[in-house]
């Protein structure tokens, strides 16, 4: 069966490498990007894959939450059903580090906008679909009061916390959700792929991210994702496998998702 999917930072790296992947196996891939320029040429490379389906394609930037809204809104405007969501959007290293909204950068767009963006896109999602959240093997405990804007971090820090905030809050989401919502998952794609954001923060090629977009097409289609809602994917182990403990703290989980709503709340 084909499938609707929205996939964010889909114009390079690892989101377009899964959308490419998808597109050729006939599926319909809504593509999202935050530089016009870049998200023409994208469309542009997937057009012409053989069973595709015309692209349709997003202009957002998701570190502004009020244009992560106007994306829930456009979506779900043109698409009466998403049958899979990828978080894939990720930021490390970047010039700005605080958002408009007042919040780090890291957070803002690893953490908060997959958040709402997956709220708001909930009703258009039936019990068969699938929220896949990009974290990492970087995960560290996290300050909440950076999470809300109120302490700033470094990049590595920023980060491995966004990261673990992202896997604590697919969990919680899947606990709360249970049978009546989509399979909410966590996937560690693979460390040091090629993307441009490790190569512009590490000063490396990186490896290939074909890794990356295979593991996440499977995630998006296969059955072994099916019964998987709460767990944490490591493809650098090719498993299922505990992610930091934090995630598995039920209360620390529900804190982090306190703070993201009161956040938005206030920024309403």
């Amino acid at each position: 069966m084909l499938k609707t999917i929205l996939i964010t930072g889909s114009t390079d790296g690892i989101g377009l490498a899964t959308a490419r992947l998808l597109a050729a196996q006939g599926h319909t891939v809504l593509l999202h990007g935050r530089q016009p320029a870049k998200l023409a040429d994208a469309a542009q490379a997937l057009s012409g894959q053989a069973g595709a389906e015309p692209i349709a394609t997003y202009l957002a930037d998701l570190s502004r939450l009020s244009e992560v809204e106007g994306l829930a809104q456009a979506v779900a405007q043109r698409h009466a059903r998403i049958d899979v969501l990828i978080n894939n959007a990720g930021v490390f290293r970047t010039p700005e580090t605080a958002t408009p909204d007042g919040l780090d950068m890291r957070f803002a767009v690893n953490t908060i906008a997959p958040w709402l963006l997956t709220q708001r896109l909930l009703p258009s999602m039936e019990t068969s679909g699938r929220v896949i959240n990009l974290s990492s093997a970087a995960q560290a405990p996290v300050d909440l009061a950076a999470l809300a804007g109120g302490r700033k971090l470094d990049d590595t820090a920023a980060y491995a916390q966004s990261k673990l905030a992202l896997t604590m809050w697919s969990r919680h989401l899947a606990l709360v959700l249970g049978k009546d919502g989509p399979v909410v998952v966590a996937v560690n794609p693979g460390s040091m792929l090629g993307s441009k954001m490790v190569k512009e923060a590490f000063g490396v090629a990186g490896g290939d991210i074909g890794i990356g977009a295979k593991i996440l097409a499977r995630a998006a289609l296969s059955d072994e994702f099916s019964d998987a809602s709460g767990k944490y994917f490591d493809n650098d182990t090719g498993r299922f496998a505990k992610p930091h403990p934090d995630a598995l703290d039920p209360r620390k989980s529900a804190e982090v998702v306190q703070s993201i709503e009161a956040l938005l709340r206030d920024r309403a």
